[in-house]
């Protein structure tokens, strides 16, 4: 699991306090005195959230400790809260082709146009996007629909034609997804 980052910017006196707790915590902390030093801990780092003091406008994942003093353990709550926040939105949007999806409300975007999906759909997008090669019915059928069985049914291909076409009625792409003598994939 990829630690996260806690970078307290502008804070000294909360960095040495949360230093010397550094071993019992469940993310890494870093400090950052000037903009530049938080630019450069902060890039290629989508799990990094910064706390300070007093609010800045143009910085993005930003808690403001503005209620001290605080029990150092409500402290440590409130910034798992946020760490889970973030994860929750940088999980949420995948970007397919020139598609966003949009995990958490089950939307399939492209300029400014959305479709509404259900669980299933978005669970069958995602998987099949995730494959190189195309999968086949059998594979659809044991990892998103958890079904298993030697009887022939026709779940996945009623549920991909209704699909494709909610995708061509939307988007006017008949060929998002795809149909191969192995199995379905996304172009």
């Amino acid at each position: 699991m990829i630690k996260q980052n806690l970078i307290i910017y502008k804070f000294n006196s909360l960095y040495h306090i949360l230093e010397e707790l550094d071993l019992d915590l469940n993310f890494k902390i870093t400090f950052a005195d000037t903009k530049d030093s938080l630019k450069n801990k902060t890039i290629n780092h989508n799990n990094s959230l910064i706390i300070s003091n007093s609010k800045y406008a143009d910085i993005g994942n930003h808690f403001v400790l503005e209620n001290i003093p605080i029990n150092i353990f409500k402290l440590i709550e409130k910034v798992n809260i946020e760490f889970l926040k973030l994860q929750f939105n940088n999980q949420s949007e995948m970007k397919i082709n020139n598609y966003t999806i949009d995990i958490n409300s089950r939307e399939m975007i492209i300029n400014n146009t959305k479709l509404k999906l259900t669980e299933k759909e978005i669970n069958t997008i995602t998987y099949l996007s995730k494959s190189k090669k195309p999968v086949s019915i059998d594979e659809l059928q044991a990892e998103v629909w958890s079904y298993h069985s030697d009887i022939e049914t026709h779940t996945v291909e009623t549920h991909i034609y209704r699909l494709r076409k909610k995708i061509s009625n939307t988007f006017n792409d008949k060929d998002f997804i795809i149909s191969k003598k192995n199995g379905y994939q996304i172009k």
